[in-house]
C-alpha cells in the first residue's frame, strides 16, 4: 500500500525524527506528562548525567531509539535513498496501546541512561555531586577523598573541606571563598584563577600546586606547605602566610600588599616583581630568592634574611 495513504500519530512522527536527531528522543518524550513525572522521580544526578550522555553517546542512543520504534509498531523497516536512517511505514495501532508501549520503552530508555551514568562513575558525597561545575555551597565534605577529580568551575563557598584529599584535583576557576581547607591535601592540584577570598588553607599541603592568577585576598595560609608552587600573578593582599613554606615557589608579579609573612620561608623563591608594600616579613627567610624589581615600600623586615 502506498505510504501516502497512511497517517501517523504525532508521537510516531516525533520518534521518527529522533532517529536522525538523537537528542530529540528525550525532549520529545518529555512533552508527555507521564514521562515528566517519571523523570522527576529519578535522582537528579541520574537525570543530569543522562542528558550529558545523550549528547556524548549519539550513536548508542540512535540505535536504542530505533529498537524502541520497532517494538512500538512491530513494523518492517523501509530505507529511503534520501534518508540516512531507517524510517518506519506502518498502519496505526489503537491510541491506548501506543501510549502503553511508549511508556514501557521510554522507561527502558531512561533506565539505560541511568545505568550508563552510574557505570561511568558518577558519585555523590554527602549530597554533593562530584563533577565539573558542581554546586556544593555550605556543605560538609570533611575528609572526603577527591583525588584527581575534575571540579573546575565548581562552587564550594563556605563549605568544609578540611583534611580532604584533593591531590591532583582540578579546581580551576572554582569558587572557594570562605571555604575551610584546614590540613587539606592539595599537592599538585590546579587552582588557576580560583576565587579563594577568605578561605582557610592553614597547615594545608600545596606542594607544586598551580595557583596562577588565583585570588587569595584575606586567605589564611598559615603554616601551609607551598614548596615549588606556582603563584604568578596571584592576589595575596592581606593574606596570612606566617610560618608558611614557599621554598622554590614561583611568585612572580604576585600582589602581596599587607601580607603577613612573619617567619615564612621563601628560600630560592622567584619573587621578581612581587609587591610587598606594607607586608610583614619579620624573621622571614629569603635566602637565594630572586628579588629583581621587587617592591619593599613600608615593609617590615626586622630579622629577615636577604631582605634589602
Amino acid at each position: 500500500m502506498h505510504s501516502k495513504q497512511h497517517r501517523k500519530l504525532p508521537i510516531s512522527a516525533v520518534i521518527t525524527e529522533s532517529v536522525s536527531r538523537c537528542g530529540a528522543v528525550l525532549r520529545a518524550l518529555a512533552h508527555e506528562l507521564w514521562i515528566k513525572h517519571f523523570l522527576n522521580s529519578l535522582p537528579k544526578s541520574c537525570v543530569s548525567k543522562g542528558v550529558t550522555l545523550i549528547l556524548m553517546s549519539r550513536r548508542k542512543i540512535v540505535l536504542l531509539s530505533a529498537t524502541v520504534k520497532n517494538q512500538l509498531y512491530g513494523a518492517r523497516l523501509i530505507v529511503h535513498s534520501f534518508d540516512r536512517y531507517p524510517i518506519l511505514r506502518t498502519a496505526m495501532h489503537p491510541a491506548f496501546r501506543l501510549l502503553a508501549n511508549c511508556f514501557r520503552y521510554s522507561l527502558v530508555l531512561a533506565l539505560f541512561i541511568c545505568f550508563e551514568a552510574f557505570a561511568q562513575g558518577a558519585r555523590n558525597i554527602e549530597g554533593c555531586n562530584i563533577r565539573r561545575g558542581t554546586f556544593c555551597v555550605d556543605m560538609n565534605l570533611y575528609g572526603s577523598d577527591l583525588q584527581n577529580e575534575n571540579l573546575a568551575n565548581s562552587q564550594f563557598t563556605r563549605s568544609i573541606l578540611s583534611k580532604a584529599n584533593l591531590t591532583g584535583a582540578n579546581l580551576n576557576e572554582a569558587n572557594l571563598s570562605s571555604t575551610q581547607l584546614h590540613e587539606a591535601n592539595l599537592n599538585q592540584a590546579s587552582l588557576v584563577k580560583t576565587n579563594a577570598r577568605g578561605a582557610r588553607f592553614n597547615d594545608a599541603q600545596l606542594v607544586k600546586a598551580n595557583l596562577q592568577g588565583a585570588v587569595l585576598q584575606n586567605a589564611d595560609l598559615s603554616g601551609a606547605n607551598l614548596t615549588g608552587a606556582m603563584l604568578t600573578n596571584a592576589d595575596l593582599t592581606n593574606a596570612k602566610l606566617s610560618n608558611a613554606i614557599l621554598d622554590n615557589a614561583d611568585i612572580q608579579r604576585a600582589n602581596m600588599r599587607a601580607a603577613h609573612l612573619r617567619g615564612a620561608s621563601l628560600v630560592n623563591a622567584n619573587l621578581q616583581g612581587v609587591n610587598f608594600t606594607g607586608a610583614d616579613l619579620t624573621d622571614a627567610d629569603l635566602s637565594g630568592a630572586n628579588l629583581g624589581q621587587t617592591i619593599f615600600n613600608m615593609t617590615r623586615t626586622s630579622g629577615c634574611k636577604n631582605c634589602p
